[in-house]
């Protein structure tokens, strides 16, 4: 199946799609100062902490916040925290001390041992937690505004872990914590007032807010609401969103297919094309643990089967948006690294049907988890498909809704591989997921722990980047996921959204909404 014809074929699929925009009424409804903004899905979640889905911490990061942040530059400042920790000289011992004056939702004032039992519980809920728990020796308040936190060995990645807004070190209050949330109180610009299922998610503006006071730097610094009311309304249908955008039904709308670039363009001085550069990277996750690509030998011979470059093609196709390389961090940076590239965008069928035979294959699918909610993610399920076919693999696309995937690929006896994808990160550990232990993919390997023990143990950052890239030859040499390529990501904004700011994870403080 050619490139042209599948771009075709998903587009003449997409325009025949004739869904009626089930919450018309907002416009109408919206608060004087209000925002409408259109996500991929419903949140399978409100736990910030309970999922690392790039979803979750888009809305949620207005609600809650964590001790540290990152600013426009990925450098880890302070948010919660009134500054960096002091660190020990073994690297041992963090002491963090508190903002003061720093208010919940409810009017109470944020103290230690909110901070120490929010953190406890993230480490026994969140992916991303439960990996930094395996380095944490204790955590407890020394004081009112004081947090000490020792570590069994020195762990490079801990304050970039405790800055990330999916899976989020979110600083609850105390009295809310419970296994399942119920009453979602931070100390955010935003506070939570309502969700209806598949109509929206409302926030509105926290009166009582402590903002810091620098400067605004991407997720660092100022923060104003100075928006009222933000609604985040589930859009699953990609040309839904493109349609409402074009209408002004929407002031924002995030991940928009990239053919639909042109007509917003052409759109007129309404709506603002955004392009983020650098956005992430797409991924597909293998189930080590279970079914027919827990050999690895299979898992190599799947490798050697797929073309990154024609997924990326298919899933982008307009070359401004994706490149296809097989460094996982781009060159120039610390963490650039060739290690394994021989592997990568081999898409060599008669090689892989020659390994698939020597590992055992005798027919079994290979059952590929992916959502239409990201189109991209689609797409290139199409093509892996079709590329695994070539190589006499028999395939079985499972097509879902996120919020399913998302739940699904917890239980290994259902998928073989999913589609994800992920931002760009400075720090590895940040993502992909499955470098820590436990993650959907369940990879663990002694190759794998040594690399990574290395790699996080080591404080010098002119030093890691080596380290990085005997990781990046065990990933390669394993398969636990694939890295497809890089891409920048399209979303559109309205006109009147002002002072947007494009990123990984869409925010809305210090944007105001023009004539309402």
């Amino acid at each position: 199946m050619s490139q042209l014809f599948l771009r075709k074929f998903v587009s003449r699929v997409l325009s025949l799609t004739a869904l009626a925009l089930p919450f018309g009424p907002l416009s109408a409804t919206a608060a004087p100062s209000a925002a409408n903004l259109a996500m991929i899905a419903e949140p399978q979640t409100l736990d910030p902490m309970g999922t690392t889905a790039d979803l979750v911490g888009t809305i949620m990061q207005h609600v809650y916040e964590p001790l540290y942040t990152f600013d426009a530059k990925w450098n880890v400042v302070p948010m919660l925290a009134d500054g960096l920790p002091k660190a020990s000289k073994d690297g041992l011992t963090h002491t963090i001390t508190l903002r003061k004056g720093v208010k919940f939702h409810n009017g109470r004032e944020m103290v230690a041992d909110d901070v120490v039992a929010s953190l406890q519980r993230w480490m026994e809920v969140s992916p991303r937690g439960k990996a930094v728990a395996k380095e944490v020796a204790s955590i407890e308040a020394k004081g009112p505004n004081t947090v000490e936190l020792k570590l069994k060995t020195p762990y490079a990645p801990l304050l970039s872990q405790l800055a990330l807004p999916t899976g989020m070190a979110a600083i609850l209050a105390k009295e809310t914590i419970a296994p399942q949330l119920k009453d979602f109180i931070g100390t955010g610009p935003y506070k939570f007032k309502e969700r209806r299922p598949d109509q929206y998610t409302l926030l509105t503006r926290f009166e009582g807010y402590a903002s810091r006071k620098e400067p605004a730097s991407g997720y660092a610094g100022k923060r104003e609401a100075l928006i009222e009311e933000l609604r985040f309304v589930p859009v699953p249908n990609a040309n839904t969103r493109v349609e409402g955008t074009l209408s002004g039904q929407f002031d924002y709308a995030d991940l928009l297919p990239v053919e639909s670039i042109g007509r917003l363009e052409k759109a007129g001085s309404a709506v603002v094309p955004i392009m983020t550069q650098s956005f992430g990277f797409p991924y597909l996750v293998f189930n080590t643990k279970e079914g027919v690509l827990a050999s690895q030998p299979l898992r190599q011979a799947v490798q050697i089967a797929f073309g990154p470059g024609e997924m990326m093609a298919a899933a982008f196709g307009d070359t401004r948006f994706f490149t296809v390389e097989p460094n996982h961090f781009p060159q120039g940076t610390a963490l650039y690294s060739t290690a394994g590239g021989d592997k990568y965008n081999q898409r060599n069928p008669a090689a892989a049907k020659e390994m698939a035979a020597k590992a055992g294959y005798n027919g079994q699918p290979v059952r590929i988890l992916a959502s239409r909610q990201y189109e991209f993610h689609y797409n290139m399920a199409l093509v892996m498909a079709e590329q695994l076919k070539r190589a006499g693999i028999k395939a079985e696309l499972q097509i879902v809704d996120w919020a399913t995937l998302v739940q699904r690929r917890n239980d290994p006896k259902l998928w073989d591989i999913y589609v994800t994808h992920s931002g760009q990160f400075p720090e590895p550990m940040l993502s992909p997921p499955q470098l820590s232990e436990g993650a959907p993919g369940w990879w663990s390997s002694p190759a794998k722990q040594a690399a990574l023990a290395a790699f996080n143990q080591e404080m010098d950052p002119a030093k890691r980047g080596a380290l990085w890239g005997k990781v990046q030859q065990v990933v390669y040499d394993e398969v636990p996921y694939i890295n497809v390529g890089k891409f920048n990501s399209l979303s559109a904004r309205a006109q009147r959204l002002q002072g947007y700011t494009p990123s990984a994870w869409p925010f809305f403080w210090n944007t105001s909404v023009a004539g309402k």
